[in-house]
């Protein structure tokens, strides 16, 4: 039977394919500032909306984009004062959303454990024609800012204080990459589970850094791959009978597994082909080229 021959499976590649595009396209910014176990802090925020969300009879995606939102708020002015490190401030998104999520949970009542379980490790091919239309609502909203203000969110992201130079408004800006992130993370934990949404953030552009070059490039690379491994995964996980969203992260880091091999393969073919041309690399015990710029500092062996 074809994958496409039933409705569900439908909702679920298309809900796939829009969370593929969008993970990567806000992940690389938080690569950018090497934060990117910050999903995984807001992804444990998000399992408190969730609880919420059961407890008041709501809808779980709703409450957690609202408290997933406000806790990194929360997380980027305490880092922004420098009251808190960021190790620190992520500690409290994790052990507090946890703490907050299994209180809320059991207060819900015992029959919403199970569905639970479908967000933390997702279960996409049970997600509503609602739940689609929010997911591709918000994904849509979330890559529509992530593209277009591309060179402002660069900016404050690569370097803070020249943003802030130039004029950028800093804080709106990483306010927003907030947000934002707190919505992928919502609207990804159908797919791939709270407990696995930042890998499809960071893993996919990872992937891209090692081939591409420049910030653009390694963007576009990067939704490339996170549609790849979204889209393969949903096929494979039909196929092979397994959990959809552990598929997909497993298939995004074979694909990171993959091009580290291959990259690392290409280099030292070029090497050996360097040294036999003729031209080897600079070494132990190899001559210094005539017109080498004497060293500022000479060791004296005697």
């Amino acid at each position: 039977m074809s994958i496409f021959a039933n409705e569900f499976m439908i909702r679920a590649f298309i809900g796939a394919v829009v969370i593929g595009l969008t993970a990567p396209a806000l992940g690389i910014y938080l690569v950018q500032r090497r934060m990117s176990l910050i999903g995984d802090g807001v992804g444990h925020v998000a399992l408190t909306g969730v609880g919420v969300g059961l407890l008041l009879d709501k809808s779980p995606v709703l409450t957690a984009v609202v408290v997933s939102a406000v806790g990194a708020i929360a997380i980027e002015l305490i880092r922004e004062r420098g009251r808190t490190s960021g190790d620190v401030a992520l500690a409290l998104l994790f052990y507090g959303g946890i703490a907050g999520g299994v209180m809320l949970v059991g207060l819900s009542g015992s029959r919403s454990n199970a569905n639970l379980m479908t967000y933390l490790f997702g279960s996409l091919a049970t997600t509503s024609r609602s739940d689609l239309i929010l997911i591709v609502v918000l994904g849509a909203v979330v890559l529509g800012l992530a593209l277009g203000l591309r060179p402002a969110l660069f900016a404050a992201s690569h370097d803070e204080e020249y943003a802030r130079v130039s004029g950028l408004p800093v804080r709106a800006l990483n306010l927003l990459v907030a947000v934002l992130t707190a919505v992928t993370v919502t609207i990804s934990m159908r797919a791939v589970g709270l407990l696995l949404v930042s890998a499809l953030m960071v893993v996919p552009v990872a992937t891209a850094q090692q081939v591409a070059r420049g910030f653009v490039a390694t963007m576009g690379l990067a939704m490339v791959l996170g549609v790849t491994a979204a889209g393969s995964g949903v096929w494979l996980a039909w196929e092979i009978d397994t959990a959809l969203g552990a598929t997909i992260v497993i298939l995004a880091i074979a694909g990171f597994l993959i091009v580290a091999v291959a990259v690392a393969a290409t280099r030292a073919v070029r090497k050996r082909a360097a040294l036999r041309a003729g031209r080897p690399d600079r070494g132990p015990g190899r001559p210094v080229p005539a017109d080498a710029e004497p060293p500022e500092v000479v060791l004296d062996r005697s």
